[in-house]
């Protein structure tokens, strides 16, 4: 048995899997379509509800609007296994905002008196 082509299939088949979960894809060969539905609804509910808690300005900014715009990014942005739930969180407000969905941030201006 060749160890590194049954390595090879694994991961191509963990790579169908993780794109029918996080990216819309179909379900594997093998796997309930309905099962992978169900999973991949719930990874998405526990992605848009910390995005929610690290950005809760940004989900009252957009209210009952967050969970499509949400979804949308989720769908087209999926999680890379190396990003971290902050990223996520700034990616989707940059993502809005480029969108026109978000006021765009404004950087604070400080002004210093002088005193004589």
């Amino acid at each position: 048995m060749d160890h590194s082509s049954a390595r090879e299939r694994l991961a191509a088949r963990q790579a169908e899997l993780l794109n029918a979960l996080l990216a819309g894809g179909p379900a594997p060969a093998g796997f309930d379509e309905q099962r992978v539905e169900v999973e991949r609804r719930a990874l998405l509910a526990k992605r848009r509800g910390i995005v929610r808690m690290l950005g809760p300005e940004v989900a009252n900014e957009l209210g009952d609007r967050f969970r499509q715009l949400f979804d949308a990014y989720a769908l087209a942005n999926p999680r890379r296994a190396s990003s971290r739930a902050r990223e996520d969180a700034a990616a989707f407000a940059d993502w809005l905002r480029a969108a026109g969905e978000l006021q765009v941030k404004r950087k604070a201006r400080w002004k210093f008196w002088q005193s004589n």
